[in-house]
């Protein structure tokens, strides 16, 4: 039994762990510790679509949870998917308008916006790119912990392209930090072409 202890780490990090983890080692049963509400939640509902049953017990410091594979649904853990993934295939664009995720406190939603874009390197396939538009170039032009999220997705084939005109309004083509820069009409280009567009 594989043991993992993601009780110091707020979702989503538990949970893209966890699933590492079950793919990396199919029909393996693991023993997880998380430590909050959240993180029992979803990795619980994490392990029923990959093919395990949890049980829960509260501890100290949180929540254990026993994953334990359930006949052969384990040896192809994205079988579950399979019909998802393949409704949904083709190239998909990322549209980013804003550098928060929904709309509310200002500071939560950049936190669930990097939270989404660490996710988003989770996923498979990858969209081909992210558009970045009005506040959104803010994501492109400060460093931190969100940038550190787009150099992955750049560094994986992810072509993130930010506003020119948007650069220009707010004063700050000169700190582009990743990426490149895109106009109008390739922005309405992409998302015409594109299967689907994500609007976080």
């Amino acid at each position: 039994m594989i043991k993992l202890d993601y009780s110091q780490h707020q979702c989503p990090y538990p949970v893209i762990e966890t699933r590492k983890q079950i793919l990396a080692n199919p029909g393996v049963a693991l023993k997880v510790t998380v430590g909050d509400d959240a993180g029992r939640d979803n990795v619980s509902r994490l392990a029923q679509k990959m093919g395990y049953q949890a049980t829960v017990e509260e501890n100290p410091v949180g929540f254990t949870l026993t994953l334990t594979p359930e006949g052969d649904a384990i040896s192809q853990p994205s079988s579950s998917t399979a019909p998802q993934t393949q409704q949904t295939s083709g190239a998909s664009v990322v549209y980013c308008g804003s550098d928060q995720m929904g709309s509310g406190n200002e500071g939560f939603g950049r936190v669930l916006m990097k939270n989404f874009l660490m996710t988003l390197l989770e996923m498979d396939p990858l969209p081909s790119h992210i558009l970045f538009v009005n506040s959104g170039i803010n994501l492109t032009t400060e460093e931190g912990e969100i940038y550190d999220a787009l150099v992955k997705l750049e560094e994986k084939g992810v072509d993130l392209a930010s506003c020119g005109l948007c650069l220009d309004f707010y004063h700050r083509k000169e700190m582009l930090k990743i990426g490149r820069v895109t106009n109008m009409f390739e922005i309405v280009e992409l998302q015409n072409q594109a299967a689907r567009v994500i609007v976080p």
